[in-house]
């Protein structure tokens, strides 16, 4: 018989246990979810385990939910079933769950970010209810060896910044643009500790930015490749700004750059083009607006 529950924050192991049981089966490439590093989500991605589900078949653990908050809206982080307990419902009920709960104590808006290539899993969203709302395009950047060798921009230099430094200069705010969760001000400043960065400066202000991590971890991790979680240009200038920056992560020995889930509104495609980036799979943004004292959009 199955059964279905919130979670509690003494249910980690649990909602580990079930992610192996249930999400990896689905993604066999990723690493184990350890208990470490779903409490990095908690901090990083404000996960909240009373926005966790799990579903069972007696004891065990056969779909689980995974639900972060903030008072935006609640992102489905992670919803998967047993491969042996698909199309029986599972996934539904949990979605209608966490909107019934939703829909007494808010926030309304829920939001899901779903791999293009996950057919079944957008079917789930759009049969519930949720609407696709943009496309969240994925991409990389390979340094060339003529990169470190590309000019500067007169009167400008580059310089170490942090997360810290830009909300001091105001660069942090309401008028951060949209952005995927993992890459919002929230997680910028909940990572800062681990995130490094470059800036484009004037004797007058900051002019261009990027802020990073490696896949080592932290500044200090992979030399190899890094992972963009900030690209901002603050001048209209083509692009040379930031080029600048590329320029002086190739000179560090950066090969490669992954800027993943860039909303349409976050950066233009031409300016990526310009800087070197190409496309290299998406997400899917799904969204729903719950009606109050209902759990359906």
């Amino acid at each position: 018989m199955s059964s279905y529950r919130f979670c509690r924050t003494d249910d980690i192991g649990l909602l580990v246990d079930a992610l192996n049981r249930c999400w990896r089966p689905h993604f066999p490439d990723e690493p184990p979810m350890t208990p470490a590093a779903f409490k990095r989500s908690i901090r990083d991605l404000q996960v909240w385990c009373s926005s966790c589900m799990v579903a069972f078949a007696d004891a065990d653990p056969i779909g689980v939910l995974i639900g972060a908050k903030r008072p935006s809206g609640t992102l489905i982080h992670r919803i998967a079933v047993h491969p042996d307990h698909l199309r029986q419902g599972h996934g539904h009920h949990l979605l209608t769950s966490l909107g019934s709960k939703l829909a007494i104590l808010g926030p309304p808006r829920i939001v899901a970010e779903v791999p293009e290539a996950s057919g079944p899993v957008s079917g789930l969203f759009e049969a519930s209810g949720f609407v696709r709302e943009t496309i969240l395009t994925d991409y990389v950047w390979h340094g060339d060896a003529e990169t470190h060798a590309l000019p500067g921009v007169a009167g400008a230099f580059v310089i170490p910044v942090t997360v810290d430094d830009l909300e001091a200069n105001g660069l942090l705010g309401g008028d951060h643009p949209q952005t995927c969760w993992e890459r919002s001000v929230e997680t910028l400043t909940a990572r800062k500790e681990e995130i490094a960065g470059l800036a484009v400066a004037s004797d007058e202000r900051i002019e261009a930015c990027i802020l990073y991590v490696r896949p080592g971890g932290g500044p200090e991790g992979d030399q190899e490749g890094a992972e963009i979680l900030s690209l901002r240009a603050f001048i209209e200038d083509g692009g040379a700004r930031l080029k600048q920056l590329f320029s002086r992560l190739r000179a560090q020995d950066v090969r490669s750059v992954r800027l993943p889930k860039v909303h349409p509104g976050e950066i233009s495609t031409e300016l990526l083009e310009t800087l070197g980036f190409r496309s290299a799979g998406g997400h899917r943004l799904y969204t729903a607006t719950l009606r109050q004292g209902s759990g359906s959009p």
